[in-house]
C-alpha cells in the first residue's frame, strides 16, 4: 500500500489516495527499504496541494524515512539486508557540475528529491540510492529519528546560513518540526532563543525546551536579534523578521516554498548591513554533521504518531496547526 498524489489541490479536498502498489525493484546502486516510520513534512503538503508542481505523476510523498534494508540492487554497497537506514530529501546529484565540485551539491541543477521526483516514504516500501542513505545512530527509536532526517537536517542548514554568533540571540519564526529541533541545538551551543509563532501549544513547547520568550509571529522579540530563521512559509513575515534584527544581523529563510514577500523598506529593514539569505536543500555532509550533533546534544523530536493509513489526516492537521512538534506516520514494527 502507498499514498499517491492523484490531483493536487487543497488537502481538505483529499488530493491523496491510498492504493495498492507493487513493491519496487531496486535499481543498480539502490536499496529497497521497508518503511517503519516516516515524518510528515510541510514540503509534503506543498506537493499535495500543488504549491510545488509534482515532478512525477501519482508520486508518493515522504522523505523522512526510517526503515530496514529489504534488498540491494546490483552494485549497492555499504549496507546489508536488515540494516536500519535513513532516507532523506536529497536523492541524487550529478557529482560533476561546478557546484558539486566545490562542495555545494545542494545547488546541483540535476538534483533529484525523494517524494517529489521519486516515490517516497508514505508507503510500506521505498527505494534510495545507497550513496544517499544515512547510517542511523543506535538507541534512538524510529519515531524520534524520522523528523531528524529533514526537519532536523534542513533546520541545521538554515542555522548555518543564519551565521549565529557564539552565544548569540536567535529568533525562530514558526515553531514546528524544524524549529523545535534547531532550538534544542542552538540552546545546547549557548544561544538565547526567542520563538515567534502562532498557537499556544507551540509557544508552550518553546518555553518548555528553554526558549527565553515565546510570542506571536508578528510580535517584536524582547531584544534585538543577531540571527533569525523563518520557518513559516509566510512572505509577510520577512520584513517583520528583518526589523527585529540588530545591526549586522542575518535572516535565513528555510522553506522551499514562500508566499509573496512585500517590498522591503531599505532604511528600516536592510540598512546597517543586515542580510537576507535563502536556504536550498542541504548537502549530505550537513546531514551527517547534524545527526552527530543531535546525538551529542540529545536533540529529540516531540512527536505525534499517526498510522500510515491516516497520512492525509496528518497533513490536514499540520496545515491547521493542530499539533506541536512533528507528526510521524508508522507502519507495523516501528518503535
Amino acid at each position: 500500500m502507498a499514498w499517491v498524489v492523484t490531483e493536487p489541490g487543497p488537502i481538505e479536498t483529499g488530493p491523496l489516495r491510498y492504493v495498492e502498489k507493487p513493491v519496487q525493484v531496486p535499481a543498480p546502486g539502490e536499496l529497497l527499504v521497508q518503511v517503519l516510520a516516516c515524518g510528515v513534512c510541510r514540503t509534503d503538503l506543498h506537493v499535495s496541494e500543488g504549491d510545488l508542481p509534482v515532478h512525477r505523476e501519482h508520486v508518493t510523498p515522504g522523505h523522512m524515512v526510517v526503515g530496514l534494508v529489504a534488498a540491494l540492487g546490483e552494485g549497492a554497497t555499504g549496507y546489508a539486508v536488515g540494516d536500519r537506514v535513513g532516507v532523506a530529501w536529497l536523492r541524487y546529484v550529478d557529482g560533476t557540475c561546478a557546484y558539486c565540485r566545490r562542495g555545494d551539491e545542494n545547488l546541483c541543477p540535476a538534483s533529484l528529491y525523494t517524494g517529489w521526483d521519486a516515490d517516497g516514504g508514505y508507503a510500506q516500501y521505498t527505494t534510495v540510492p545507497a550513496a544517499f542513505a544515512y547510517q542511523l545512530p543506535p538507541g534512538i527509536p524510529d519515531v524520534e529519528l524520522a523528523p531528524l532526517l529533514c526537519a532536523g537536517i534542513i533546520g541545521y542548514r538554515a542555522l548555518l546560513r543564519a551565521a549565529l554568533p557564539e552565544r548569540g540571540r536567535l529568533g525562530l519564526y514558526g515553531f514546528g518540526d524544524s524549529a523545535h529541533l534547531v532550538a534544542q541545538l542552538a540552546l545546547a551551543q549557548g544561544a538565547t532563543v526567542h520563538a515567534l509563532t502562532r498557537g499556544e501549544a507551540s509557544q508552550r513547547l518553546a518555553l518548555e525546551l528553554g526558549a527565553a520568550s515565546a510570542g506571536g509571529a508578528y510580535d517584536s522579540p524582547p531584544e534585538p536579534l543577531d540571527s533569525a530563521i523563518l520557518f513559516a512559509p509566510v512572505g509577510d513575515l520577512v520584513p517583520v523578521a528583518m526589523r527585529a534584527l540588530d545591526r549586522g544581523g542575518v535572516l535565513s529563510v528555510a522553506g522551499i516554498h514562500l508566499t509573496d514577500t512585500p517590498p522591503l523598506n531599505y532604511e528600516r529593514e536592510l540598512f546597517y548591513e543586515k542580510e537576507l539569505r535563502s536556504v536550498t536543500s542541504n548537502t549530505r555532509r550537513d546531514g551527517r554533521e547534524f545527526l552527530a550533533l543531535a546525538v551529542r546534544h540529545h536533540v529529540r523530536a516531540t512527536t505525534h504518531v499517526y498510522p500510515m493509513a491516516r497520512a492525509q489526516q496528518a497533513l490536514q492537521d499540520l496545515k491547521a496547526g493542530v499539533f506541536d512538534g512533528a507528526a510521524v506516520l508508522v507502519n507495523d514494527r516501528a518503535e
